[in-house]
C-alpha cells in the first residue's frame, strides 16, 4: 500500500492536542518514524531522549491547533 506520509503526520500532529499539557508539551506516544518527520518538519523539538513528552515548536502548536478543529470538530 502506498501510504500518503504528510496525512499521517498531520493527523499524528493533530492528535498531540489530546495530550497537551505545561502549554507545548505532549506525550509521545505514536510511532517514532512519525515523530522524526514532525521534528524534521521544525514542528517538534528532537523526540530522542528519556522524558515521554515532547515539545511542540510554535509552529507546531498553531498547526496541531488548527489540525485537531480541521479533523475533529463539529
Amino acid at each position: 500500500m502506498d501510504l500518503d506520509h504528510d496525512k499521517i503526520d498531520d493527523t499524528v500532529l493533530a492528535l498531540l492536542q489530546l495530550t497537551l499539557h505545561e502549554g507545548c508539551r505532549a506525550w509521545k506516544g505514536h510511532d517514532w518514524d512519525v515523530l522524526d518527520r514532525l521534528h524534521g518538519k521544525g514542528l517538534i523539538h528532537n523526540p530522542v531522549g528519556k522524558a515521554k513528552s515532547v515539545v511542540l515548536t510554535d509552529d507546531g502548536l498553531l498547526r496541531s491547533r488548527q489540525l485537531f478543529e480541521k479533523l475533529f470538530a463539529r
